[in-house]
């Protein structure tokens, strides 16, 4: 009794006798004698090829099998991207992978994972499939970056969004910030010409010009610090603390200009410096209080002389005016009359005549013993 074995459309055929790979078979029926130890494994022709529990290098040596067979060989230092029809299917690492043409048409498209920058040549539409092989790696717009490899530097990276492969070699990118910084510098105690013992509060804004020369400097920042440090004791050492404390803005603008002395050195540019604060010690302070207290009080007894001063020249020249002119005179008095009725509620007279008759009469005496 025969058995029946049949190959459909789309299927192709393993013969083996005794164990052993003999050919591979077409579409058909096959019929196998039990007794003669002929098996066959039937394969479908739209999958990859492969045979379970043998290895593949078993039928490589058949000629008519691998016409009908795209075999893709990927190096130890390689990947191929695997397309069906011109579609994504897979990506393949090292080792021989085999597919069935007679259904499909099969490409490949190879990197050598030894440049780990993934080529333009594959699509970035492609990459988020290939997650677990590839590293993504972004620089923001206010930023450059710094790639290495295995710890080497190769070039500097605008920004944008870049795709290496996971591979032997590692990818490092360092990252600098291109936006306006400010270096603060708060409570440094500097010593001025007179041995006065301060402290001082100094702010500066710069800006990395050159991210390679920054990379350079170890502890970036801290030498930054160090720097302006220097540049505020070379200064403040040289003056006195009257003079200090009277050009805070002369400060500024040297410090800024010794700054910039040293920008190509590390890379920056210093776009501008100030003295925030200057603190002096508790017994300096009283010391400044009470001057500044005696100085108020003398230029106010200043002000309080030239007041007094203006005050009786002013008198002196009325009385010259009134002495010269009897209508002035006149009009004084009744100016000042007027002020005291205004401050009078009531007034009593004696003897005859009315309070206008009263008046003149009295104004009148006074002038007549004033002539």
């Amino acid at each position: 009794m025969f058995k029946k074995i049949i190959v459909k459309i789309g299927e192709r055929g393993l013969l083996f006798k005794k164990g052993s790979y003999v050919r591979h078979l077409q579409p058909g029926v096959y019929r196998l004698n039990p007794f003669s130890g002929d098996t066959i494994i039937v394969l479908n022709a739209a999958k990859r090829f492969s045979v379970p529990d043998k290895e593949q290098s078993l039928f490589m040596h058949d000629a008519k099998l691998l016409e009908e067979l795209t075999v893709a060989d990927v190096q130890d230092y390689e990947v191929a991207l695997h397309f069906e029809d011109g579609k994504f299917a897979s990506l393949l690492t090292a080792g021989t992978h085999a597919f069935w043409n007679v259904m499909k048409r099969h490409t490949f498209l190879r990197a050598d994972i030894r440049r780990p920058e993934v080529p333009e040549e594959i699509d970035r539409a492609l990459l988020p499939k290939l997650q677990g092989y590839i590293q993504t790696i972004e620089v923001a717009s206010h930023e450059a970056g710094v790639l290495f490899y295995n710890n080497v530097r190769q070039r500097e990276l605008r920004p944008g969004k870049y795709y290496f492969w996971k591979g032997p070699v590692a990818v490092q990118v360092r990252t600098i910030d291109l936006r306006q910084q400010q270096l603060d510098m708060t409570g440094q105690e500097i010593m001025t010409e007179d041995k006065v013992t301060l402290r001082l509060n100094f702010v500066c804004q710069y800006r990395i010009s050159d991210p390679l020369k920054a990379l350079e400097i170890k502890s970036f920042e801290e030498q930054m610090y160090i720097l302006l440090q220097l540049v505020l004791r070379e200064y403040v050492g040289t003056l006195k603390l009257d003079d200090l404390l009277r050009m805070k803005r002369e400060i500024a603008l040297f410090v800024l200009s010794r700054l910039n002395e040293q920008s190509e050195r590390y890379g920056v540019n210093f776009l501008s410096a100030g003295l925030k604060d200057i603190i002096l010690p508790g017994d300096i302070k009283d010391i400044m209080n009470t001057v500044l207290l005696a100085e108020k009080k003398a230029q106010a007894n200043l002000i309080t002389r030239r007041e007094e001063t203006a005050s009786t020249r002013s008198l002196l020249n009325t009385a010259k005016l009134m002495d010269e002119n009897g209508t002035l005179y006149r009009l004084k008095e009744l100016e000042f009359l007027e002020k005291i009725c205004e401050k009078i509620g009531t007034i009593s007279l004696t003897g005859g005549g009315n309070l206008l008759e009263q008046l003149n009469s009295l104004l009148g005496a006074r002038t007549a013993d004033k002539a």
